[in-house]
């Protein structure tokens, strides 16, 4: 194995082709199309011919490389199989995670591909973070008891009821991966823990909406051209969600369409499909109105830099004595679809981009409405306009 090894250089793999290319003793260099590349040990054991990758060329150097292979080879020499005791070390190494906070942090990364933005804006961590592991974040995860978790949460069972409530469901999810990562944990912990704290008194409430005849009002009064102003309306227009309307970039609007990352989209079971709004022709005098503000191709840009917050618009409206907040407008929308119109419940949804039926009937379903929607969102903005329109 020792003839022929070390072929390749630091310069040679830098200028390398597409293909493959051995160094020899097992490891290649794959080098992709698109500039990316990988290195592969290959190996034979009992027969079976299996290939191990050893990362990125980008990230793991040709030295690096040639000190894995070597460790691998060794490995194999003793007759065992390098994948598997690889993943055996991994498994090991997950057993040593055993304070809840490293449970905790290991969970998050385990979902941040199912969460919005990869977890960024940190609502999913935070009620973890804030309430349960300042206190319980450096007790063993297989010792925690629901005496503990109760008296961390009690204080704010019924006071905070809501972010408690997450809280516990949080750590329901980290004592399931504890689980997975072979710890010997209690299951029913969080369960017997929310028995001792008993039912909340609070009631969750819904954000306050604007009866849908009150929003031609309102909407006429939002009318000094500010970026604030421009957003507050497109936001009503469109029935959007706070977050993609402070967000939108001008590459997402083709034509009258605004197309929605899926990434974007709260609550969406499948996180590759986008989501297509169509544009009124009132919401599109919106867009061409906002793009003499637009930073960096944003259409509502913050005073110093990104986008306007998510409060910025809650607190115009606040100011203004009004109960309602902007995410309230979304059930003006709704409510005046179900009471001024006779659109069909799954269309009615899908204006606000909800998933409608189950897996299978949506499966079978491949269309969104687009059509329909653009009509109605028409309507919709006639009403908006008023004694304007």
């Amino acid at each position: 194995m020792g003839r022929g090894l070390n072929r390749l250089s630091a310069v040679s793999v830098k200028s390398a082709r597409t293909g493959k290319h051995a160094d020899g003793g097992g490891l290649w260099f794959h080098k992709r199309e698109d500039g990316g590349g990988q290195w592969v040990l290959r190996y034979t054991i009992h027969g079976r011919r299996r290939e191990m990758g050893l990362g990125s060329w980008i990230e793991v150097s040709l030295k690096e490389a040639r000190d894995s292979a070597e460790r691998w080879r060794g490995t194999l020499r003793t007759g065992v199989d390098p994948i598997k005791e690889r993943d055996r070390l991994k498994r090991e190494a997950a057993r040593n995670l055993h304070l809840l906070k490293d449970i905790a942090d290991d969970a998050f990364e385990a979902r941040k591909a199912e969460l919005k933005g990869e977890g960024k804006a940190g609502r999913w961590f935070t009620p973890l973070e804030q309430h349960i592991l300042p206190k319980l974040g450096k007790v063993p995860v297989s010792d925690l008891s629901q005496q503990e978790i109760r008296d961390v949460l009690s204080p704010i069972w019924h006071t905070k009821a809501d972010t408690a409530r997450k809280g516990l469901n949080r750590l329901s999810i980290c004592i399931k991966h504890a689980a997975a990562l072979g710890i010997e944990v209690d299951l029913q912990v969080t369960a017997k823990a929310r028995a001792l704290l008993g039912r909340q008194r609070h009631k969750s409430q819904n954000i306050p909406a604007l009866p849908w005849q009150e929003v031609p009002a309102f909407y006429a009064s939002i009318n000094d051209g500010s970026v604030t102003h421009l957003a507050l309306r497109f936001l009503i227009l469109t029935g959007a969600r706070s977050a993609p309307v402070r967000f939108i970039h001008e590459r997402q609007i083709d034509g009258d369409v605004w197309t929605i990352p899926a990434e974007a989209m709260k609550g969406r079971v499948d996180k590759t499909a986008d989501f297509r709004v169509p544009l009124s022709t009132v919401a599109l005098k919106v867009v061409a109105d906002a793009k003499r503000h637009a930073r960096g191709g944003y259409l509502f840009p913050s005073v110093k830099k990104g986008v306007i917050s998510d409060m910025t618009m809650s607190r115009l409206m606040e100011r203004g004595g009004m109960e309602a907040r902007p995410h309230g407008f979304r059930s003006s929308l709704r409510d005046w679809i179900a009471e001024s119109t006779d659109t069909p419940h799954e269309i009615a949804e899908t204006v606000l981009g909800h998933l409608v039926g189950g897996a299978v009937e949506r499966a079978y379903r491949r269309t969104d409405f687009l059509e329909q929607r653009r009509i109605l969102m028409e309507r919709w903005a006639t009403h908006v306009l008023g004694s304007q329109a």
